[in-house]
């Protein structure tokens, strides 16, 4: 629940600023041009699905677009109300290389590369969470890349591996700084710790000074 909660506010904001950056800079049904797209066989996988989502939706905004315009599907802004984040993933992966695409990542503080990989790793790890599924010491099956360098503060301690919870509560923790500075994810992570002792993060991959990295104060 700590996480879902968490991951919810992430996926708005990258719909958000996706939608935003790509429908100034490359027209509203900047998700159709498949000359926006690496891999036009892939583009046009990810668009059937667009295309199913939008006709099995039945959402007023949806019944009203059918109604009054001739168009196949409508604008990004109202399409990516109710397509799923994993759409929006693969649009994004499969997105030409570029300004635009390197303008949402920075906005997080990532470059594109290793953007790409943490929001395929959120489709799973929400998933995960949807399920009800075990998440705490799991052994991540999609792992998100090692970031290099970042533009915002992350781990001191590069040694961290990046298929367990740790890494993913960390990047979570990294998110929320550039969403909403005032998270309490921190605090309430902590206070998890404190109601149950005898979880062992050291199953988790938690560092002995997790507690002392910079990212993990609050």
């Amino acid at each position: 629940m700590l996480v879902t909660r968490e991951l919810e506010k992430i996926e708005i904001a990258i719909r958000a600023k996706m939608i935003y950056i790509l429908s100034h800079n490359r027209g509203p049904f900047w998700y159709k041009d498949t000359a926006n797209f690496k891999n036009s066989y892939k583009h046009n996988e990810t668009l059937d699905k667009i295309i199913s989502e939008y006709n099995r939706s039945d959402e007023d905004f949806v019944k009203a677009f059918k109604k009054n315009y001739s168009d196949e599907l409508p604008p990004s802004w109202m399409i990516f109300e109710i397509s799923s984040f994993g759409t929006l993933s693969s649009l994004y992966s499969n997105f030409v290389s570029g300004k635009d695409k390197q303008e949402i990542a920075k906005f997080f503080g990532l470059n594109d590369t290793v953007f790409s990989s943490w929001i395929h790793c959120i489709v799973y790890i929400r998933n995960v969470c949807a399920h009800h599924t075990r998440l705490w010491n799991r052994i991540m099956r999609i792992q998100p890349l090692v970031p290099r360098k970042t533009f915002n503060q992350w781990l001191v301690d590069k040694t961290v591996p990046n298929n367990k919870t740790y890494f993913t509560l960390s990047m979570i923790v990294y998110f929320m700084n550039t969403i909403n500075p005032k998270h309490t994810i921190i605090e309430r992570f902590k206070e998890l710790l404190k109601k149950y002792p005898n979880v062992d993060t050291r199953a988790m991959a938690f560092s002995v000074n997790w507690e002392n990295e910079p990212l993990w104060k609050k």
